[in-house]
C-alpha cells in the first residue's frame, strides 16, 4: 500500500467525526480544508523510522500497557546540561530500566518570566542553551535506537507574552488580539472574574493583566505573561494542532497537553472542565491517529478523581491515552503521615474499578508541588477538618509534627485560607536528609525502608510508573535556589535541583546509601518486568488486613497471582496472608503457606508473594 493509500485509509476512519465536531465548535468549512490539507503535508513529511513505528504500533495498540515500561522525568539542564548531554547520558538511563524519558519544558521562553518553561514564546524553537530542533530530532533518534521512548510537554492554553502573536496582538492588530481574550475595560473581566478560580491567589491573583501600553486587558488564568489562548477561533486551534504535529515529527513519542482542562473559556462558568475542551482533545486524539498513530496523548488534569476520568473520553471515542494520578500520589503522602491506609484503599478502588483501557500515570514526586487535593468527605466522617488536615500535613512534612524526619518547604502559602502546598525530594520527605545530617544510621536504614516500600507499591498500581530524577539515588533537597534572583520566590526549585552525579559514582557500592538504594530498585524493576501480572491492564485491587497500617494490593492475570503487603507505619508488623494458598517472597525467594505461619513485616517494610503455580 502507498503512503498517500494509508493517509486515505485513516483519514477516512476519522473524517466524518471529526468534520462533525469542527464544524459544530467552527461551523468553518474552508478552515477544516485547511487542516485537512495540512495534516497531509505533515504526514508525507514524517520520516521512514517514524512511519514504521506508527505501522508497528498500529498492529499492536497496547505496546504501552506492557510491564516492561518504566518512565523518569527530567529538566534536561538539571539533569545533563543539553541535549547532546542527555544522548550521552542514555546508557546510565538503561541501567536504571528506564524506557520512557519526560523532557521537561524546553522550547524557547523568556528568561525570568517562563514558569519553569511553561511560558513558551516560539513553538518551534529549542531554548538555545539546551541545543537545537537537530538536536532534538538526534537526541529522539538515539533513543528510538535504545526502545526508549520520548515526552515533551505541549503548553496549549496560552503562549508567552513574547510570543510573535502577542506583539502583534499587543501592537493592536486585530487578528492577532482574537487569538487571546483582549477587553478594553473591565466590565467583561468582572463578569468573568465572579466565576473563575484563582489559580496562585496569592503570587499571581486574579485572572486578567492590564496592558497600559495597549490599553487593554488580556486574560491570564496563570500568570501575567502568560496570555490564555482563545479556543474558539478556529486559527487557534489549527496553528496549534500544527504545532503539535511539527513535534511529532520530530521524534516524540508522548505529548503531554499541559493544563488540558482550562483549554476552553465561557463566560458565567468557571472555566474548567467545558464540553468543548472534550471536543478539543477528540479532535487531537483523531488528528493524531490520521498523521502520526505512533504517538500518545497525556494529559494533565489536577483535580479530583471524578473530574479527572472523562479525559480519557469513552471506550469508543477515546480522549487522552494516559492521565496523571494525581489523588492518590497526594493520598499516598496522607497515608505516610497518619499511618492509616483507609482513605489510600478507597482511592485505589476507584482506580481499579475504572475500564481496563484507561492507563494512569503512577508517581510518588515529580516537578511540580503537592496540592492536599484529598476527598475530604470521607475524610469527614472519621473527623477530620480538612483546614487543620493540611495544616497537619504541611507541618510532618516540614518535621514539625507526628514524629517526622521529613524536611521540606511550603508553596504558595495562603495567610487568610491557610491553604499551602508542599514542595520536597522524596528522598527528603521519607527522611533521608535529615538521618544523613544528624548521622542517624538506624534512621537512615528506616528512612530507605519507607523509600523503597513506596516505590514497591507504586508498582503495583494500575498504570505505569514514573520516577522522578534523582529519585533513584536518594537525591534529596537543594537549598541553592534560595541564592538565584530569578528562582528564590518559588520554592518548587528545592526539589529541582541539578542531578549529582557525584552520588551516581557509587551505585555500584554496596555500603553506601545511594549503592543500596539504587540496588532495592534495581531488583523491584526487574521483577516487574519480569512478572506478567505488572501489565497495566491486569485485575487489580485492594484486600482487607485487619491492620490499618498496612495496605494489600493483589494482582492477577492470566492465571498468575500477586499479592503485596506495605507497611506505612515505624513498628514492625505480623499479618496472616489474606488469600489461601502457598506462596513465593519475590525479594527472600522463600515459600510461605497461608495460615500455617505469619508474614513478618519490618517498620516500613513490604513483601511480594506470588501464589505457587500449584495452587
Amino acid at each position: 500500500m502507498s503512503r498517500k493509500e494509508i493517509y486515505k485509509k485513516r483519514l477516512e476512519r476519522h473524517h466524518d467525526e471529526l468534520r462533525w465536531l469542527y464544524m459544530e465548535l467552527y461551523g468553518n468549512s474552508s478552515m477544516f480544508a485547511e487542516l485537512c490539507d495540512n495534516m497531509e503535508q505533515f504526514y508525507l513529511e514524517r520520516s521512514r523510522t517514524l512511519r514504521t513505528t506508527d505501522e508497528q504500533r498500529e498492529k499492536r495498540p497496547d505496546w504501552y500497557k506492557q510491564n516492561d515500561m518504566l518512565g523518569m522525568m527530567f529538566y534536561i539542564d538539571n539533569f545533563a546540561g543539553n541535549m547532546k548531554g542527555v544522548e550521552a547520558r542514555l546508557e546510565y538511563i538503561e541501567k536504571c530500566n528506564v524506557n520512557y524519558i519526560h523532557l521537561m519544558p524546553f522550547l524557547e521562553t523568556p528568561k525570568g518570566r517562563s514558569d519553569g518553561g511553561y511560558a513558551v514564546s516560539d513553538f518551534r524553537k529549542v531554548q538555545g542553551r539546551l541545543g537545537s530542533m537537530e538536536d532534538l530530532e538526534s537526541l529522539t533518534a538515539a533513543c528510538h535506537k535504545r526502545g526508549i521512548n520520548v515526552c515533551m510537554d505541549f503548553v496549549m492554553n496560552h503562549t508567552s507574552e513574547e510570543h510573535e502573536w502577542a506583539k502583534r496582538a499587543r501592537r493592536g492588530e486585530g487578528e492577532y488580539m482574537s487569538r487571546y481574550f483582549f477587553f478594553d475595560n473591565f466590565d467583561l473581566p468582572s463578569r468573568y472574574e465572579k466565576c473563575v478560580p484563582q489559580v496562585f491567589p496569592v503570587t499571581a491573583p486574579g485572572n486578567f493583566t492590564w496592558l497600559p501600553d495597549a490599553g487593554h486587558y488580556v486574560m491570564t488564568t496563570f500568570y501575567p505573561y502568560q496570555w490564555d489562548l482563545n479556543y474558539r477561533n478556529p486559527r487557534v486551534f489549527n496553528e496549534m494542532m500544527y504545532n503539535f504535529l511539527y513535534l511529532a515529527n520530530r521524534g516524540i513519542d508522548i505529548i503531554r497537553i499541559d493544563a488540558v482542562p482550562y483549554i476552553w473559556k465561557e463566560l458565567n462558568t468557571q472555566c474548567r472542565n467545558l464540553p468543548q475542551v472534550h471536543t478539543i482533545v477528540r479532535m487531537m486524539r483523531m488528528i493524531g491517529e490520521i498523521v502520526c498513530p505512533g504517538i500518545l496523548l497525556l494529559g494533565e488534569v489536577v483535580m479530583e478523581p471524578e473530574k479527572v476520568v472523562p479525559y480519557f473520553g469513552t471506550v469508543e471515542k477515546p480522549e487522552c491515552h494516559m492521565l496523571y494520578n494525581v489523588t492518590t500520589m497526594a493520598t499516598t503522602w496522607h497515608t505516610v503521615a497518619t499511618r492509616d491506609t483507609r482513605l489510600l484503599r478507597r482511592q485505589l478502588d476507584i482506580v481499579n474499578a475504572l475500564p481496563k483501557e484507561y492507563v494512569f500515570l503512577n508517581y510518588l514526586r515529580c516537578h511540580d508541588d503537592i496540592g492536599w487535593g484529598l476527598d475530604y468527605n470521607s475524610l469527614k466522617e472519621e473527623g477530620i477538618g480538612e483546614r487543620s488536615h493540611k495544616k497537619y500535613l504541611n507541618d510532618y512534612f516540614r518535621g514539625y509534627a507526628g514524629g517526622s524526619s521529613s524536611r521540606g518547604e511550603l508553596y504558595n502559602e495562603d495567610p487568610v485560607t491557610g491553604d499551602a502546598r508542599f514542595c520536597g525530594t522524596t528522598a527528603s520527605m521519607c527522611g533521608i536528609e535529615n538521618a544523613g545530617f544528624e548521622q542517624d544510621q538506624a534512621g537512615m536504614e528506616r528512612a530507605l525502608r519507607l523509600d523503597v516500600m513506596l516505590h514497591a507499591y507504586m508498582f503495583m498500581q494500575s498504570g505505569i510508573p514514573v520516577l522522578y530524577s534523582g529519585d533513584e539515588v536518594g537525591q534529596v533537597n537543594d537549598y541553592t535556589y534560595q541564592k538565584d534572583p530569578d528562582k528564590a520566590a518559588d520554592s518548587r526549585y528545592l526539589h529541582r535541583g541539578a542531578m549529582d552525579w557525584k552520588l551516581v559514582e557509587d551505585i555500584s557500592e554496596p555500603n553506601t546509601v545511594v549503592g543500596e538504594l539504587f540496588r532495592r530498585l534495581g531488583q523491584l524493576e526487574q521483577i516487574r518486568k519480569t512478572e506478567k501480572v505488572f501489565v497495566s491492564n491486569a485485575d487489580t485491587w485492594t484486600v482487607e488486613t485487619g491492620d490499618r497500617s498496612v495496605l494489600c494490593i493483589g494482582r492477577y492475570f492470566e492465571g498468575e497471582m500477586l499479592i503485596g503487603l506495605f507497611n506505612f507505619s515505624e513498628f514492625e508488623k505480623s499479618l496472616r496472608i489474606p488469600e489461601d494458598g502457598i506462596w513465593v517472597d519475590l525479594i527472600s525467594k522463600e515459600e510461605q503457606e497461608a495460615g500455617k505461619e505469619s508474614v513478618l513485616l519490618q517498620a516500613y517494610g513490604f513483601c511480594y508473594l506470588k501464589k505457587s503455580p500449584s495452587f
